[in-house]
């Protein structure tokens, strides 16, 4: 089935905001006497954040009750940081030109608030280009449910199956893989060679490396 539109991700993908999710993190979690590792961090990475922080809430035995008041501080923090320090990741502009020259339709389906995905549309200068964007924060499940991914294709009005999907992180793409959607990874680099991207149907270093044969393989 031919692909005529794509999706993408955000947050590690389109904008290197993951470092900054982080340091928001961990800024909140010290009020909780709480250190997360970078392994316990990537275990996570993709998720919303009121799951992000439930799962962990649940690991350190944290009052759940704390959860609400905790994610309004991480958002915050990230919105702060994403304004003054958000870098745009490699290869973004190229990506967006390169589908934008095959008349695709464009949309991001990212975990973030919504308010968060209009910021990184803005910083990039590419909100002319997008004809969707879907968020998951007040969906009844996120990645890596695929609801997200099928939501911004409703809004795009096509089917799951004629759209490619880039992601970053492992929950990411089994949320795009579930909407029955193709699906290209740019895992961090220190992921890069983990076996579970072995699911995706392209595995690139970055948006950079996407070219018209990696294209034509996958849209058969």
């Amino acid at each position: 089935m031919a692909l005529d539109t794509v999706i993408f991700d955000m947050d590690g993908l389109l904008i290197d905001s993951e470092p900054l999710w982080a340091e928001a993190a961990n800024e909140v979690l010290k009020d909780y006497q709480v250190s997360l590792t970078k392994q316990q961090y990537v275990q996570t990475t993709g998720l919303r954040t009121k799951e992000f922080l439930l799962y962990w809430f649940n690991f350190f035995k944290i009052d759940l009750k704390e959860i609400p008041a905790a994610e309004k501080k991480i958002v915050e923090l990230v919105l702060y940081k994403i304004t003054h320090h958000g870098k745009i990741m490699p290869g973004v502009h190229y990506i967006i030109n390169f589908f934008h020259q095959k008349k695709f339709k464009i949309g991001v389906a990212s975990s973030s608030p919504q308010e968060l995905i209009d910021l990184v549309a803005d910083m990039l200068q590419i909100k002319k280009y997008l004809h969707a964007t879907s968020s998951a924060e007040d969906l009844p499940y996120g990645k890596p449910h695929p609801l997200v991914y099928l939501n911004c294709a409703e809004q795009l009005q096509v089917e799951p199956a004629h759209c490619i999907c880039f992601e970053d992180s492992f929950n990411g793409m089994i949320a795009a893989k579930a909407a029955k959607m193709k699906c290209v990874v740019v895992p961090e680099h220190q992921q890069h060679q983990l076996l579970h991207w072995a699911a995706a149907d392209l595995k690139l270093s970055s948006l950079q490396n996407f070219s018209e044969l990696h294209f034509n393989n996958i849209n058969q």
